[in-house]
């Protein structure tokens, strides 16, 4: 039997399988390489994270995305210079083909419990029976749209998980649904393609990041506004660098702290490209329904003070972000699904990322809830790999029948 299945090859997946390659822990990883980051964000986009807070992450930092740019000849600075979306793709790829070899591009269909641990179905057939298995899925299978538009059919509606190329809309209206990094980034590139686009959101500003001054910062600066991977302030670092301890803060504490920090808000670099876009701020979408023809819709949207507004619009598109909900995974066993204890839908993790449900982990996303609003970002995945690593390798050590695979040295050539 395998020791662990790894389930998504994203930043969180490629960084807990570099650690396990690195400390000869058996293993077997599954996932289309950084599937998420090459089929689901619009082309054009810039990461909303720094540099440094971009990297995937082995045990030997032997493939940094610096170390990346410096080899390809692209531009790169840890923080002030805006990563491009391609960049990091091809980062992720090369990350793939250098430090994981062994990464087999195929979907896991099933997943059900078997004696001694679980057993994974193959979209190729294959079976394979593991102790435990981590589940890195990121925000694939959580896409979120509200309730009150769900009746629309996809002709008229879809979440902004499913456009990866905004030229796909040019000459036609769309009207984008959303005030954060997502929605606002495909409304510019949207418009930049030719797209007639409208952006419509409940807050009654955008906000956006500031803009770098590439001014020296003063001491009281850096002390009450510390930088960190997710960006200035004393909160912020304590999410970025301390997941181990937001884990042992009380539950309803933490659900509270994952739901209202890091607001909606967009990179610097994509204000000056909004003042080109329309907005009507301060809405919340009501409901919409199909006009006579079939051709378009009608969105109904509701303000703050109760005045109602109507726009019509040939599509909508909900960048309305992503909500973890385990029945969403479908193809997790019903029993399984069943015996993992949840908190507003997410997974309740141990210190050690796993579930209440014993061999299963969850890493990424889904486990923001208990351990803090880093797991939303690629920076997390230092910290969840490092965790993970550390966990697997001590019941390793005590299992009598423990058997390890020589380590595999990953430094970059």
């Amino acid at each position: 039997m395998l020791n662990t299945a790894i389930i998504g090859a994203g930043p969180y997946g490629l960084s807990v399988a570099a650690h396990f390659r690195r400390q000869g822990i058996p293993f077997r990883i599954f996932g289309r390489p950084m599937d998420s980051w090459l089929n689901h964000m619009p082309k054009g986009m810039m990461l909303k994270s720094d540099g440094f807070a971009s990297n995937i992450y082995d045990p030997e930092e032997a493939f940094t995305l610096e170390k990346f740019c410096a080899e390809r000849g692209i531009k790169y600075a840890a923080a002030g210079l805006p990563v491009q979306l391609e960049t990091f793709v091809a980062y992720g790829q090369a990350f793939r083909e250098r430090m994981l070899p062994e990464l087999e591009d195929k979907q896991v269909i099933s997943l059900d419990r078997a004696p001694g641990g679980f057993v994974l179905g193959l979209e190729d057939g294959e079976t394979v029976a593991a102790q435990r298995v981590v589940l890195a899925v990121g925000i694939t299978h959580f896409e979120y749209v509200p309730s009150n538009l769900a009746n629309l059919s996809p002709q008229f509606l879809s979440h902004s998980f499913r456009h990866a190329d905004p030229g796909v809309f040019k000459g036609r209206n769309v009207v984008v649904i959303g005030g954060g990094a997502s929605a606002i980034d495909l409304a510019a590139l949207l418009h930049e393609a030719g797209a007639d686009v409208q952006l419509v959101a409940r807050q009654p500003e955008l906000k956006f990041h500031s803009t770098p001054t590439g001014k020296p910062r003063s001491a009281w600066q850096q002390v009450r506004h510390p930088k960190s991977g997710l960006g200035p302030g004393l909160r912020s670092r304590f999410y970025a660098d301390a997941p181990g301890l937001f884990h042992h803060l009380p539950e309803q504490f933490r659900l509270e702290i994952v739901e209202k920090s890091l607001g909606p808000s967009a990179g610097w670099f994509v204000k000056d490209k909004m003042a080109q876009v329309p907005c009507l701020l301060g809405y919340t979408p009501e409901r919409a329904e199909v006009l006579d023809g079939n051709h378009e819709v009608r969105l109904h949207l509701r303000a703050a003070d109760g005045s109602e507004r109507k726009v019509v619009t040939g599509h909508i598109i909900a960048a309305t972000g992503y909500k973890v909900n385990l029945d969403r995974l479908t193809f997790l066993n019903s029993e399984i699904r069943s015996r993992i204890k949840t908190a507003k839908g997410s997974p309740v993790l141990s210190s050690s990322f796993e579930s209440s449900m014993p061999g299963i982990y969850f890493v990424g996303l889904a486990a923001a809830n208990s351990f803090g609003p880093v797991m939303r970002f690629a920076f997390g995945a230092g910290f969840a790999a490092r965790r993970l690593t550390e966990t697997v390798a001590k019941a390793l050590a005590q299992s009598p029948q423990s058997v390890r695979v020589p380590s595999v040295a990953t430094t970059a050539k």
